[in-house]
């Protein structure tokens, strides 16, 4: 049997850690198992990297900037398969490359493409242990490209489409939860989550499983455990749950800081005035989130909110947006989070937005924005307030 696993940057950030890993892995391969193991960089060791280049430059050569990142990986693999075969296991590390990973896109948000998975599987007939390195692949030009933060993931699940339908992540917390730990400390763990709701949570900022990987595993089929790395405890199965008999209206409540909120006002009323303002934000490639707009008296209210850390793109977008619409007023609100509720059950379920907005009238929090899906709603409020709404929400849904 063959099994994919991946252990997570906090996981491997040390020699002892690693150490401990192999010697787990030793048990498994001597239980007959073939094992994949996609690894991340040591601990803040992308960090480090990112630092580095950006104490030469403020805009490094994304190309570059990928063949620099990819460094991390093949660092955490190399002393992996040293670990290993120092315990006698067959054990061989791959880069991204050599795994045959084959990818599309632009560099640092690049997508995968292709496995192709007889590589793989003849280094599976001589190794027990095949480790890879995540994050990363190579295009058509032959250039190494990375997959963006939590890449990694993304890469597992890959794998697990392609040798075996079974994917175990492993991290520094023991499961998927209502609400983040850190956050809401008597947040329940999740034995069970479906593919929506961890997408949704994903996508609204919960740091436990990255979106596209959920994506990857609903559309083969892919079950993911995630638990914590060298833990006995439970802890969850990401899986198709459309055979439940029932669901819970709400799941769990996720959060995302560091959110840039921006309205433009003023704007011409024409679908090609505010086509034109995506489009320009969309060559900058700023992440758009929130969208909403209210149209009167021939002008248009655009609001929407993407992350802090791409405010430089989003300056460059906006100063090209007054030059072709020079009447527009430009807001900005840079000390915002959002909260978002997820549940499967919300398809069914009515009253929850009501339930929702009275939490926060009670709880006298204010919010900006609102947006929805079929099974989640997310406010954008105050990031002062972040704490209290979780706990405010937690408490009225009992998460």
């Amino acid at each position: 049997m063959t099994t994919v696993l991946k252990f997570g940057g906090s996981s491997v950030a040390t020699i002892e850690q690693i150490q401990a890993i192999s010697e787990y892995l030793q048990t498994r391969a001597a239980a007959g198992e073939k094992l994949v193991v996609v690894v991340s960089a040591m601990g803040k060791t992308t960090d480090s990297l990112l630092s580095l280049a950006k104490q030469i430059t403020e805009r490094p050569m994304i190309r570059e900037l990928d063949r620099l990142l990819a460094v991390g990986e093949e660092q955490t693999i190399s002393l992996l398969s040293i670990a290993l075969n120092s315990r006698g296991v067959a054990a061989i590390s791959l880069t991204g490359q050599q795994a045959g990973i084959d990818t599309m896109g632009i560099h640092t948000k690049s997508k995968i493409k292709a496995i192709r998975k007889e590589v793989l599987e003849e280094k599976l007939r001589t190794y027990d242990v095949v480790i890879v390195a995540g994050f990363q692949g190579v295009n058509e030009l032959g250039d190494v490209t990375t997959l963006g933060r939590g890449g990694s993931d993304t890469t597992a699940v890959a794998l697990a489409a392609v040798l075996s339908k079974r994917c175990e992540i492993y991290t520094d917390v023991a499961g998927v939860y209502t609400a983040d730990p850190r956050i809401h400390k008597t947040a329940r763990r999740l034995d069970t989550v479906s593919y929506d709701e961890m997408m949704e949570m994903s996508a609204l900022g919960s740091k436990v499983m990255e979106m596209r990987s959920v994506e990857l595993a609903k559309k083969f089929d892919v079950n993911i455990f995630v638990g914590k790395t060298l833990a006995s405890e439970g802890g969850t199965w990401i899986m198709d749950m459309t055979q439940a008999m029932e669901q819970k209206a709400v799941t769990s409540v996720s959060v995302v800081k560091n959110v840039l909120s921006v309205s433009i006002k003023h704007i011409p009323h024409s679908v090609a005035g505010v086509a034109d303002i995506f489009e320009k934000l969309s060559q900058r490639h700023v992440n758009i989130d929130m969208i909403s707009q209210t149209a009167f008296d021939g002008e248009v209210f655009l609001s929407f909110t993407c992350p802090l850390d791409e405010e430089a793109f989003l300056e460059e977008a906006l100063a090209e947006l007054t030059e072709t619409f020079p009447q527009i007023k430009i807001d900005r609100h840079t000390e915002h989070a959002k909260i978002s509720v997820v549940g499967i059950g919300m398809r069914d379920a009515t009253g929850v937005a009501s339930e929702l907005f009275a939490t926060f009238r009670e709880s006298g929090i204010p919010f900006y924005q609102v947006t929805t899906s079929e099974i989640s709603i997310s406010y954008t409020i105050n990031e002062q307030d972040v704490e209290a709404a979780v706990a405010a929400i937690a408490e009225r849904f009992h998460l």
